[in-house]
């Protein structure tokens, strides 16, 4: 059956926004499960397991750096995939990451500051399950602006570096997921 307006034109039936939302996110869900979809976050818990021993080296150069570089990775492990840091002994997985140092080279000035800046933050991973080992080394590229002053360079070095770490962890853990899948095939 046909309506009219007012006018004593035709209305067109349309479908609403969440209509359409709702259909694309049923066909999404259709299509990724019918193709056998896991998220990495899958294989990476499948490979990593529950209990995490984390031993962190520090570049002799910078000692200053150790404990953050420390309770950093812990922090991220925590967050990526909910595993639980524990002792040597209760580990399901040892995770040996070698902090190797990282560098800072500017990339723009204006009236001879540096505004711009680029940090390699280089890190060797070495992770032991009971399927095998896996290493890794791994240089992070992190760019950044910074402000026409000195005060605040400090802070944006640990930044860097912790933006790095996080980069460089998820590369590692990336490849580790490519690793773990391709080793259950």
């Amino acid at each position: 059956m046909v309506s009219y307006n007012n006018k004593g034109f035709a209305k067109q039936n349309r479908p609403t926004l969440f209509t359409i939302h709702y259909s694309l996110f049923i066909l999404t869900a259709l299509l990724l499960s019918a193709c056998g979809y896991k998220p990495s976050a899958h294989s990476i818990k499948k490979l990593f397991g529950n209990n995490i021993f984390v031993e962190v080296k520090v570049d002799r150069a910078e000692p200053e750096n150790a404990p953050y570089v420390k309770d950093e990775m812990n922090r991220i492990i925590y967050q990526r995939f909910k595993g639980h840091v524990v002792s040597k002994e209760h580990a399901d997985t040892e995770l040996y990451i070698d902090y190797r140092g990282s560098s800072f080279s500017p990339l723009t000035y204006t009236n001879g500051y540096v505004t711009r800046y680029r940090a390699n933050i280089r890190v060797h991973f070495t992770m032991v399950t009971p399927k095998g080992r896996l290493s890794k080394s791994i240089t992070a590229i992190h760019e950044a602006d910074i402000q026409e002053s000195s005060l605040t360079s400090s802070t944006l070095r640990i930044e860097a570096i912790r933006v790095g770490l996080q980069k460089a962890l998820d590369e590692f853990l990336a490849y580790a997921s490519a690793k773990g899948v391709m080793s259950d095939e």
